[in-house]
């Protein structure tokens, strides 16, 4: 990392030239996990009214395309910070899992979870103890009493809002779901 892109502060502690060398060298392995670093500011600090014991604060501002990404490492109750390298390489630890995340995202390799299925309550059959729902996506999907959370078919009406799953392979006549979630005062949207 250029001199350019890092800056290194020390607050109320004197300048360290080990411990700048220190920052500069984990600074520089940070770029293997995302080399579009355009700034990295390292602050190092202890209270204005140190005590013995009182251990390092470390912070980070990470600047890349399109965002800033800020680690505070505040020590709490943990000795070990009361080493200034400790309380370096666990902050920079921290910056390196936030900027692989970042990469991965930036990448496209994160996950998206999808919603669970969900729709409305499209018919409700008591006396054959089953239902249809309407699904967000246009389909329809039969469920049993017995899929529905809480013991709560007796509950549910025509129109109600519903989260669903529907495992694979599905019933014998289509889609069934099997397990059914009263989504409470949510509103969905008709379908068409």
């Amino acid at each position: 990392m250029s001199a350019a892109t890092l800056q290194v502060t020390f607050r109320n502690i004197d300048a360290s030239e080990a411990v700048e060398r220190k920052v500069r060298e984990r600074a520089a392995e940070l770029e293997r996990f995302f080399d579009r670093i355009v700034a990295c500011h390292v602050v190092i600090e202890r209270p204005k009214r140190r005590r013995h014991g009182d251990p390092y604060r470390v912070g980070i501002d990470l600047t890349v395309p399109g965002k800033r990404i800020a680690i505070r490492r505040a020590p709490g109750d943990d000795e070990a910070h009361d080493d200034v390298y400790v309380a370096v390489r666990d902050a920079f630890d921290a910056a390196r899992r936030r900027l692989e995340d970042h990469a991965r995202r930036v990448r496209g390799s994160v996950k998206a979870h999808d919603a669970p299925p969900h729709g409305r309550i499209a018919s409700l059959i008591a006396e054959g103890d089953y239902g249809f729902i309407a699904a967000s996506d246009g389909s329809e999907v039969y469920f049993h009493r017995n899929a529905v959370a809480n013991d709560g078919f007796d509950k549910l009406k025509v129109g109600q809002a519903v989260r669903f799953s529907v495992p694979p392979g599905g019933g014998e006549k289509g889609p069934q779901a099997s397990v059914v979630t009263p989504i409470g005062r949510l509103r969905l949207p008709a379908a068409d």
